[in-house]
């Protein structure tokens, strides 16, 4: 599959296919690596780390509660709701040994996004962080949720430690909001049921089945479901395993500041530091920089999984040059573009330059990464083995070099489709099988690829897509507006920032008001920074507004 062009920019001894059949699931890797890594660190956090064989022990007890306590069969979803805490690898392992499809859901959601996420993808359970039990409670009774299980952060401490941490967080710090949910059930008491329960046994996936939905936002501002196959993500971790060309199997460690619930952090830190024996360092909060460094001040860590806006936040703290780096030797970046000047200011304070890619929620994510030996900061690089990519013009012309045109993927990492969604998929599907990636890109003459427009209107911020329907369904709900367009702008932190332009319906409407108005249904990063009033809008000659024009003005 790959070409020619291609094949010189690899590591000496990097296959350029990868062996699709190795694995039948995601559980016979998890298997091997818990046989194989059984007494190494899998996971870390906020003090306490757990192995692999332990790993395989608390997600059996997991599985097992699943399996006797609740009414879930096998195929049902279950919606993971919570930041990094070594629950969440206990829970996804654990919910794929009894045979159910983890749905990833980010804990920020407002009520409204979090019932439109559990009632599309049809979940009958949810296992959340009782910061967000209030929302929770608020979205229950309108959703199909039939088995509720409440984690609080300090769950995997010894129980003395447990309950003060707890505790703490509760009545002193009141960092959980009161709610009140009747059938919900303790982590901690399910783990104790599961234990004592007998664990029926792994259930037998294939290849073919879907693991995980991971959803993503869509030009129509309505969020789909990727269906995640077993075969997309066991494909998409042994492309990324090619890259790891200095990497010694059981003994690195990675520090994972990004959330485990975005596919990114998703496939590198769950997937394949998995399949690698490595050690995940998880980080719960990242925007609290101080603690964070501290942290990672205690970890002797060989590699680091980050995005633009961290690097920089992090670089301009005073506390960062305390941080001992010494061991790093790979340091990846995804989710959102890669300045260059702070690529080039990471490698200058760590030592270690920045291995930057491309990928999408729809393509499990990764498409093409820099090979760590052949960096060329500015591009995506090259396609992960396996991968064809082609570029195509607006009549479906194929491109060559130089030429501009949207990057299309063709590869085992891609997604079976958008769940229920088959016109959706079959719009963003080419007749001979590339996923159109809505992205205009160009193909240097040395093989390296480059990013250099976005087709769609996705607004990308600090990693998460931003899709300007929804944020302008939520703006237009506001009765003082009588019309809106959302666009994203640069922004030093964040990559781009949310821009709406407004037209008013009551004169007396003010930025503030709209602002106020988007904290109450959309999360944090999709509200708008910036609002500019307009007394009218460009439309084309069917009355439909242009986005572009507003962008390039």
């Amino acid at each position: 599959m790959m070409e020619k062009i291609w094949a010189d920019k690899y590591d000496a001894g990097t296959p350029l296919e990868i062996d699709t059949s190795k694995y039948s699931s995601i559980l016979e890797v998890f298997h091997e690596s818990c046989r194989k890594f059984a007494d190494r660190p899998a996971y870390s956090n906020m003090g306490v780390t757990i192995t692999y064989r332990e790993l395989d022990a608390l997600s059996a007890q997991f599985a097992a509660y699943l399996q006797n306590h609740t009414s879930l069969k096998v195929g049902d979803r279950i919606a993971v709701q919570m930041p990094n805490l070594i629950q969440y690898p206990v829970v996804v392992f654990g919910a794929m040994r009894a045979g159910m499809v983890v749905v990833n859901t980010n804990p920020m959601y407002t009520a409204r996004e979090m019932e439109h996420q559990f009632n599309d993808s049809g979940a009958k359970a949810v296992v959340a962080l009782a910061n967000f039990g209030n929302l929770l409670q608020e979205v229950l009774p309108k959703t199909g949720i039939k088995h509720v299980i409440i984690t609080e952060v300090a769950d995997m401490q010894k129980p003395l430690k447990r309950l003060l941490m707890n505790f703490v967080i509760r009545k002193i710090k009141k960092m959980v909001p009161a709610f009140h949910i009747p059938q919900a059930v303790s982590f901690v008491k399910a783990m104790a049921q599961g234990k004592r329960a007998t664990f029926k046994g792994d259930h037998k996936a294939a290849r073919d089945d879907i693991a995980v939905l991971q959803y993503t936002g869509g030009t129509t501002g309505v969020a789909k479901g990727a269906m995640l196959t077993h075969g997309n993500l066991i494909a998409n971790m042994l492309q990324v395993k090619t890259l790891l060309t200095d990497w010694r199997d059981g003994q690195e460690t990675i520090v994972a500041p990004l959330p485990l619930y975005h596919i990114f952090s998703f496939t590198v830190c769950c997937m394949a530091m998995m399949n690698t024996g490595s050690h995940s360092y998880l980080i719960t909060n990242p925007r609290d920089i101080l603690g964070f460094l501290a942290d990672i001040g205690k970890a002797k860590f060989t590699a680091f999984c980050g995005l633009n806006t961290l690097f920089v936040a992090m670089m301009n703290h005073p506390e960062f040059t305390k941080v001992d780096f010494s061991g790093l030797k790979f340091t990846v970046a995804g989710g959102m573009a890669m300045q260059v000047h702070v690529a080039e200011k990471w490698e200058k304070l760590t030592g270690c330059r920045v291995c930057e890619g491309f990928g999408m929620t729809e393509t499990s994510p990764v498409v093409c990464v820099n090979p760590p030996h052949a960096i060329q900061l500015g591009t995506i690089g090259i396609p992960v083995p396996s991968t064809d990519i082609k570029l195509l013009d607006e009549e479906g012309k194929e491109l060559g070099v130089g030429e501009p045109g949207e990057l299309c993927v063709k590869g085992p990492q891609v997604m079976k489709g958008y769940w229920q969604r088959p016109d959706a998929t079959a719009e963003i599907m080419t007749e001979d099988g590339f996923l159109r990636t809505g992205d205009v890109a160009v193909l240097q003459p040395d093989g390296f690829l480059r990013i250099v427009d976005r087709k769609k209107d996705m607004i990308l911020v600090s990693g998460f897509n931003v899709y300007p329907n929804e944020v302008e369904e939520v703006v237009a709900g506001h009765p003082g507006v009588l019309e809106c367009a959302a666009i994203g702008v640069p922004d030093d932190k964040s990559g781009e920032a949310v821009k709406v332009f407004v037209v008013k319906a009551d004169q007396n409407l003010t930025k503030e008001q709209v602002i106020a108005h988007c904290r109450a249904g959309l999360t944090g990063y999709k509200v708008p920074k910036y609002v500019e009033f307009r007394t009218e809008l460009p439309k084309s000659n069917v009355g439909k507004i242009l986005r572009r024009e507003l962008r390039d003005h």
